[in-house]
């Protein structure tokens, strides 16, 4: 039976693969966990995004944490880290998020967040989920009754307490800058506008009307076509945009120029480096981040920690040692000081504060980093067991490694889920990496295909 938590919760197109009986058990399981856990009776604070069924899962949510004598603690529409932030703020035993991310509007997703307001270990998630497989078959866990039942109670007025704290992580006035913000008809919608204009700044609002189905819709991090031509249109300083939870942050230039979260990190990691305030002077990031990055970040005196691909190994290794800045280049950035989690909000006012101070354009400041050229194949196998110690994938991969040298690199690895390898190349010649990426593609199709 496959697991029941993927690397970002549990998700699923809703009503098919994740279904409200399924939110019900979680609710439940949460509830039981939790209260065994603490001694007391669970607070699981709720938030989702604007999908469509987002209201039937938080229903099922809530009925599912009754069941079991729980609070349900209701906050609305809200990003992501707003629901992290809060747990941690008001003393919650448990967070929920309902989202899929940047994935269409018809997938869902349920995760959660510990009191901490960090995302569950995987340890934790196991025991919940064997708590709900048992409860497909055998469900005698605790039923209140009476006055013992759990509760529901709304509070979207929540928002404000994120919407402050956020303001307060920048000390700089925005007064004098344009900015262009996509909501990708997501959770931002209501935070982001709002922030930007209490810190002074003209902000042009664009894709801020959800109506449950155009989450994500040709707009958002994921289709920055738009939020490039407003920018444009509106002589804008910058433009930001957040993927459907508002977890992560993208921007476009002056110039219309994708500023992509490798170059988001660069900024702010020089601007860290400068104010003295970056941990060891050192950036946490993933294998995929761009060569680009890694030289521009060692030419200032800056070092860099390298995990695999995941913002949940980003946060692990800065955790660990102490570093406070680490993301990915999906723009999922991660400022520990501020969040305990990805924070597209954050992320953004730490990169238009950087822009401030410098006195500089984004465009310039984006362009002190080179972004090489970065190839990707998926090459979907019969089995991805043991593709490491094949002797003819190996020869391939170090063939490609020699011809590309000092200028480019060769990253092969398996899918966390998929039947799949992907094998990218990075360099200055984009031919040369197509012809090379092909070639260790066909080796990796013949041997483990």
């Amino acid at each position: 039976m496959a697991r029941l938590f993927g690397t970002d919760g549990v998700r699923g197109e809703a009503n098919r693969e994740l279904t409200p009986e399924l939110a019900f058990r979680l609710g439940r399981a949460a509830t039981v966990y939790f209260g065994e856990h603490t001694h007391k009776q669970p607070v699981i604070i709720i938030g989702r995004d604007t999908r469509i069924s987002g209201k039937m899962f938080e229903s099922a949510l809530a009925a599912g944490i009754c069941s079991a004598g729980g609070r349900a603690v209701l906050v609305g529409v809200v990003p992501t880290p707003a629901v992290a932030f809060l747990t941690r703020k008001m003393e919650a035993q448990a967070g929920v998020v309902i989202s899929a991310s940047h994935n269409p509007y018809y997938d869902n997703g349920i995760k959660f967040f510990g009191a901490s307001g960090y995302k569950l270990p995987d340890a934790v998630e196991d025991e919940l989920e064997e708590i709900v497989r048992t409860m497909e078959t055998n469900d005698t866990y605790y039923r209140p009754l009476a006055d013992k039942v759990g509760k529901v109670e709304y509070h979207h007025e929540y928002i404000n307490e994120y919407i402050d704290y956020a303001i307060d992580t920048v000390k700089d006035s925005f007064a004098g800058m344009k900015i262009v913000m996509d909501c990708s008809n997501g959770a931002s919608y209501e935070t982001s506008p709002i922030v930007f204009r209490q810190l002074g700044a003209e902000v042009i609002v664009i894709h801020d009307r959800p109506n449950g189905t155009n989450i994500n819709d040709n707009c958002g991090s994921t289709h920055i076509e738009s939020l490039q031509k407003a920018v444009l249109d509106h002589k804008a300083d910058i433009g930001i945009a957040h993927d459907g939870d508002a977890d992560r942050c993208l921007a476009i230039d002056n110039k219309g120029q994708l500023i992509d979260g490798d170059q988001i990190m660069v900024i702010c990691t020089l601007e860290k480096i400068k104010q003295g305030t970056l941990k060891d002077n050192t950036l946490v990031t993933t294998v995929m981040s761009n060569i680009g990055l890694h030289q521009v970040i060692k030419a200032n005196g800056g070092k860099l920690e390298i995990t695999a691909v995941g913002d949940r190994y980003v946060l692990e290794n800065m955790l660990e040692n102490g570093y406070n800045l680490g993301g990915e280049q999906s723009g999922h950035i991660i400022f520990s000081e501020f969040s305990t989690t990805g924070d597209g909000l954050i992320t953004a006012l730490q990169l238009v504060s950087a822009v401030k101070r410098s006195g500089k354009t984004s465009a310039e400041l984006a362009g002190v980093m080179t972004r090489y050229p970065q190839l990707l194949v998926n090459v979907r196998v019969g089995d991805k067991a043991g593709w490491e110690a094949n002797e003819k994938i190996k020869a391939a991969i170090m063939a490609g490694d020699q011809e590309l040298g000092e200028s480019g690199r060769i990253l092969v690895r398996a899918s966390g889920t998929e039947p799949l390898i992907r094998v990218m190349a990075e360099g200055p010649n984009q031919p040369q990496l197509d012809r090379i990426c092909h070639e260790i593609a066909d080796v990796v199709k013949k041997e483990q295909g």
